[in-house]
């Protein structure tokens, strides 16, 4: 089994950073395949960024050049790093890991960006 437990969200304003953070406990070997997910109201629940099966980090158009994930190996942990942050960022993000049998999935963290 795989736990993954989110935190850092939180109130932010428009232009401001952020960083969450993703705690990996259990059957995990490594951090690649790791990503961030976020789920707007009323809007379905879309990738942010993940770090590929060759470790390097892959975004969505919306993030590029303002989003960065990165992983400490030793703590298990996956870090999302957000700058230059946008009303529409607004979402409760989700730290998710893909194996070829199971999809596991955190609870997630809200992330508000307003003044």
């Amino acid at each position: 089994q795989v736990q993954l437990v989110e935190s850092g969200g939180g109130l932010v304003q428009p232009g401001g950073s952020l960083r969450l953070d993703c705690a990996a406990s259990g059957s995990i070997v490594s951090l690649n395949g790791m990503g961030w997910y976020r789920q707007a109201p009323g809007k379905e629940r879309e990738l942010v960024a993940v770090i590929t099966s060759n470790g390097l980090p892959n975004y969505a158009n919306s993030v590029k050049g303002r989003f960065t994930i990165s992983r400490d190996n030793a703590k298990n942990t996956v870090y999302l790093q957000m700058t230059s942050l946008k009303p529409e960022d607004t979402a409760v993000y989700y730290c998710n890991y893909k194996t070829p049998i199971y999809d596991y999935w955190g609870r997630g963290t809200q992330v508000t960006v307003s003044s």
